[in-house]
């Protein structure tokens, strides 16, 4: 019996914020990868080790969380005034599919300096030091996010004493604005989807519970910690180790899902792990971070926990601080009730890791709040680069 060998793809591994991920140019991956479809799929499951009964994806690139199942795809953009088009794969952990339909906020920070170091930018506007600009578009849901990206030496600098919690070592800052983060796309057109800052969200079977809905970023249902029967110094364990309390989350989000216009019918949520998110939250309180670090109440403005892919976050996903700061932003809804209330552009949240600060700039046109950017600071460096071997063929 014939066995087909394994094919090498060139690949980077990198981390992003609090995530990482497989990073691949286009035009490096096998001509039928390199357009949108089942082979596309395929190729990317079995890179990261997915679909795995076990839960461990032993076999693959991927580390068994929602925050390390992650793939990347770059290309020179085609769009004007942008650099590199963007496009971020969720993959599943135990279950054989990619999830499209959001972005990586995280991983967004690495994006530009791959793009640079991968000759994706014209080299005329990368500066030998000081910061590059890298203008990039967000294919997955059609925003820009510009980058800017540290340069010493004519290289991108990754090492630096820049400190992000939930990342063991410091590194070189890279800051990012998310440009216009509200969605407009399949969430309904508007930044608030209900027309309202705070609705009753009614969950047969759970209970009826007040929901901030908001598209920015990504979309997201903010829930009042105190309703779930939390605190909002709640750590993984706390939440992750107890079954019944994630498919009470995952009902929630389904109904959410429904509510907010991503899904037709409850089943469809199933197929779409990656949004919405789910997050609670709390006025300051005293706590421990995974860590051990303390966090004391007057650290923070407030407390957030969110859920990724059914799990509680080890920390932030980068595109729901997006939500974070946007819904801080406003007065009136939960997360910036949970702050304090009033106008504000700026609030530093407390999570399972530690704090973290982020901005948005709201305002109210026409009687609709619209957000023109969202800023927050993130590292990234190359964790390591060459091909990435794989068992594949394109389906005949």
């Amino acid at each position: 019996m014939a066995h087909a060998p394994q094919i090498r793809i060139p690949a980077t591994y990198m981390r992003g914020g609090t995530s990482k991920g497989v990073f691949f140019k286009l035009t490096d991956l096998p001509e039928a990868a390199q357009a949108p479809g089942p082979d596309r799929d395929a190729l990317l499951l079995r890179v990261i080790g997915s679909p795995d009964p076990y839960g461990k994806q032993i076999d693959g690139m991927g580390a068994a969380t929602s925050s390390t199942s992650k793939t990347v795809i770059l290309a020179k953009s085609s769009r004007p005034d942008h650099d590199v088009d963007y496009l971020f794969g969720q993959v599943s952990i135990d279950q054989p599919f990619v999830d499209w339909s959001g972005n990586c906020g995280n991983l967004s920070a690495a994006v530009g300096p791959f793009a640079i170091a991968n000759g994706l930018v014209d080299p005329q506007r990368v500066p030998a030091d000081g910061i590059a600009v890298v203008r990039i578009w967000q294919a997955n849901i059609g925003k820009t996010i510009i980058a800017h990206v540290p340069m010493t030496g004519g290289a991108v600098q990754e090492t630096g004493d820049f400190e992000l919690d939930g990342v063991t070592f410091p590194a070189a800052e890279v800051q990012l604005e998310f440009m216009d983060p509200a969605d407009d796309g399949d969430a309904g057109g508007s930044m608030f989807p209900t027309g309202n800052l705070v609705d009753e969200l009614e969950v047969p079977g759970v209970g009826t519970f007040k929901a901030t809905f908001i598209n920015s970023g990504i979309p997201t249902i903010f829930l009042e910690a105190a309703a779930l029967g939390y605190t909002g110094t709640e750590l993984q364990d706390d939440i992750n180790g107890d079954p019944a309390a994630l498919a009470r989350f995952e009902t929630i989000r389904a109904h959410g899902a429904l509510r907010m216009g991503l899904i037709g019918s409850l089943e469809e949520a199933a197929g779409r792990q990656h949004t919405p998110k789910v997050a609670f939250v709390a006025p300051p309180a005293d706590y421990t971070a995974s860590s051990g670090k303390r966090i004391a109440a007057g650290d923070v403005d407030l407390l957030v926990r969110a859920m990724s892919m059914g799990k509680l976050h080890h920390a932030m996903m980068g595109t729901a601080s997006v939500a974070i700061a946007t819904a801080a932003a406003v007065p009136g809804t939960l997360v910036n009730l949970a702050a304090g209330g009033g106008e504000r552009e700026g609030v530093r949240f407390g999570h399972p890791s530690g704090t973290l600060r982020v901005g948005a700039q709201a305002r109210l046109v026409n009687g609709e709040w619209t957000v023109t950017k969202a800023i927050m600071s993130r590292s990234a460096r190359v964790l390591m680069e060459g091909w990435v071997r794989v068992p594949w063929a394109p389906r005949a």
